[in-house]
């Protein structure tokens, strides 16, 4: 990684004006065209927009562990990295997918370190960008320019797979869980975790969600779909089963603001963790 601002000579320098970057939200992992490589897909807020960005098979696992709010008893690469930040008393703020050349896309981490007014830019690869960010939960941002060429990606989602849009996280719904929560046999996805507006709204994990702008989401990928479809400048439309009533809310689609994925503590006799 190549250190950048104050500290470095030499070092890349973003390549898109801050203030002109798009903040975007991790959806879902998904695969290029017909059994390709990994990609992230970004909601863009506003643009009716899915955006696919190529990444790498470990950060793959890496980003949809932290969209599931899971994390391994002992940390893994991502985990790490965020740690070392903590024990230096660095705050990763945000991170840029800031350029795309010879079909590669570049990025940085920005880190804000303790006692210093300014930040620290650190040049990386999006994928472990986008995982850093997920796990300490940093904001992400896109250049237009990558936004535009990105557009062109074809995109397939996972089968099961878990999706986030609106700060809500949802899952397929079993027969066994539609038992365990009383759920009623009807098509829709399940909220397995909810931060931001839709949260304060009280949406809770455990509710069924039958219809986003009057349309029944029957899978995760179809749920991003249709609140990717939500008219520009309006709120979401969510009908949600939820403690044996239906109910209705409207959630703004902006980017919610995402917490940290904390790390299971792991005690064992005679070693410390």
């Amino acid at each position: 990684m190549l250190l950048t601002g104050s500290m470095g000579v030499g070092a890349r320098e973003l390549a898109a004006d801050i203030d002109e970057m798009v903040e975007v939200e991790v959806a879902t992992v998904g695969l290029a065209g017909f059994g390709g490589p990994p990609v992230v897909l970004l909601r863009e807020p506003g643009a009716r927009e899915v955006i696919p960005i190529f990444i790498g098979i470990n950060e793959a696992g890496a980003i949809l562990r932290g969209l599931s709010g899971e994390r391994s008893p002992r940390p893994m690469t991502h985990d790490l990295l965020g740690s070392v930040f903590g024990e230096f008393e660095a705050t990763l703020e945000r991170v840029f997918v800031d350029a795309i050349i010879d079909h590669t896309f570049f990025g940085m981490l920005e880190l804000r370190l303790q006692g210093r007014e300014e930040t620290l830019l650190i040049d990386s690869r999006p994928s472990d960008a986008i995982a850093l960010a997920i796990h300490a939960g940093a904001s992400i941002h896109v250049a237009p320019q990558v936004l535009e060429a990105a557009r062109n990606i074809q995109y397939e989602g996972l089968d099961d797979q878990v999706v986030v849009a609106l700060g809500i996280t949802v899952a397929p719904v079993t027969d066994d869980l539609r038992e365990a929560l009383g759920l009623p046999d009807r098509p829709g996805v399940l909220v397995s975790d909810v931060h931001g507006p839709a949260a304060e709204a009280g949406l809770e994990p455990g509710a069924l969600v039958l219809e986003v702008n009057g349309e029944v989401p029957d899978t995760p990928l179809r749920y991003l779909e249709l609140v990717r479809d939500t008219a520009v400048d309006e709120d979401a439309r969510l009908r949600y089963w939820q403690d044996g009533e239906e109910n209705e809310m409207e959630v703004t689609t902006d980017v919610p603001p995402r917490q940290p994925v904390p790390r299971p503590r792991q005690d064992v006799p005679g070693i410390r963790t």
